[in-house]
C-alpha cells in the first residue's frame, strides 16, 4: 500500500492505495466523489475526465499514485463558489447538451480545459476537441452549442429536420 495526498476540488485529502489502483477507482470508492463517471475502462469514452494541475485527463487512465501531490478537479467542483452552476455547466442546462447525463460530467470537464485553452473556439474546434469523449445519446449538437454558448459566442442553429 501507498500513501496518496492530493488536493481535490480544494480540499487536501490522503489516502491508502494499492499500486494498481486508478485514480477514478480512488476518486469514486475512497472519496465518494462518484460524479467521475467509469464508461468503458478503456480510455475511448472520456466520461473519467478531470483535471490534474489544470490539464485534462482520462482518470481511468492514471494511478491514484501517480497524482500524488497534485491538484485535482472533478466535476463537483465545477460549481461555483455560492453553489450555482458554473457557466460552463448552465450553458449545458441551457442548450440541452445532456440526455441520459452518463457522458455529461466528462463532457464537461473536456468543455472547460477546451475554454481554457482556447476562449473562442470555432465550432470545428469544437467537435475536433470532444473527439475523445463519447455520448450516445445527443448527436452532440447541443453538447456543441452548449459550449459555444459558455465561449459568449454565437450558437449555432438547431440542424433542421
Amino acid at each position: 500500500m501507498t500513501k496518496v495526498t492530493m488536493t481535490v476540488n480544494g480540499k487536501t485529502v490522503s489516502g491508502e492505495v494499492k499500486g494498481n489502483t486508478l485514480l477514478t477507482e480512488f476518486l469514486r470508492e475512497d472519496l465518494r466523489l462518484t460524479g467521475t463517471h467509469v464508461g468503458c475502462d478503456t480510455s475511448q469514452c472520456g466520461a473519467c475526465v478531470v483535471h490534474v494541475n489544470g490539464e485534462a485527463v482520462k482518470s481511468c487512465t492514471m494511478f491514484a499514485a501517480e497524482a500524488d501531490g497534485a491538484e485535482v478537479k472533478t466535476i463537483e467542483g465545477m460549481a461555483n463558489a455560492d453553489g450555482s452552476l458554473s457557466v460552463i455547466q448552465q450553458a449545458f442546462q441551457d442548450y440541452h447538451g445532456l440526455q441520459c447525463g452518463f457522458c455529461t460530467p466528462g463532457m464537461v470537464m473536456s468543455a472547460a480545459a477546451l475554454l481554457k485553452d482556447n476562449p473562442k473556439p470555432t465550432e470545428a474546434e469544437v467537435r475536433d476537441y470532444l473527439e475523445g469523449n463519447i455520448c450516445r445519446c445527443t448527436g452532440y449538437h447541443n453538447i456543441v452549442r452548449a459550449i459555444m454558448a459558455a465561449s459568449g459566442q454565437d450558437v449555432p442553429a438547431v440542424a433542421a429536420e
